[in-house]
């Protein structure tokens, strides 16, 4: 499926009234994850301010011991500070990453904003290397323009 084709998908599921939060959320987890081939782990986290942390929020994918990350360390880390979209073409040449798996070769990571604060993050693991590019950068950035109408 392209990116155009989910983009109405993943606005249906942002206004569906019976649906909570959460379960948004994790929706468009499992609708990405499977509808695109190289989406192996698909999860949001979430930023305090207070704490300067990351809280692992809904997600599809194998099981990570992350589920809180200080600001500034590994790439979702680094993302919360910089405010900026963060793709991995390849995690093995990165000196700041967080290694969750052998498996994980790639990752982008596109922040979430809501009144120009970042409130936390989209994070895209992927079993290929480099397979991630400006179209999926565009379609995740409009994933969390639809996201940040739930805040």
């Amino acid at each position: 499926m392209t990116f155009q084709e989910l983009q109405p998908k993943v606005t249906e599921i942002t206004l569906n009234t019976t649906l909570s939060r959460d379960e948004k959320l994790l929706s468009i987890c499992q609708l990405l994850s499977n509808s695109i081939d190289y989406y192996n782990w698909v999860g949001f986290y979430f930023a305090n301010q207070e704490t300067k942390t990351l809280h692992l929020g809904p997600y599809v994918g194998a099981e990570t011991d992350h589920t809180i990350i200080p600001f500034g360390k590994g790439i979702c880390g680094q993302v919360a500070v910089s405010n900026e979209n963060f793709v991995v073409p390849d995690v093995a040449a990165q000196d700041n990453y967080i290694a969750c798996s052998f498996t994980v070769k790639s990752e982008i990571v596109v922040p979430l904003f809501v009144n120009g604060e970042n409130i936390g993050q989209i994070d895209i693991d992927s079993h290929v290397l480099n397979p991630f590019n400006k179209d999926d950068e565009q379609f995740l950035e409009f994933v969390n323009e639809e996201i940040a109408k739930l805040y």
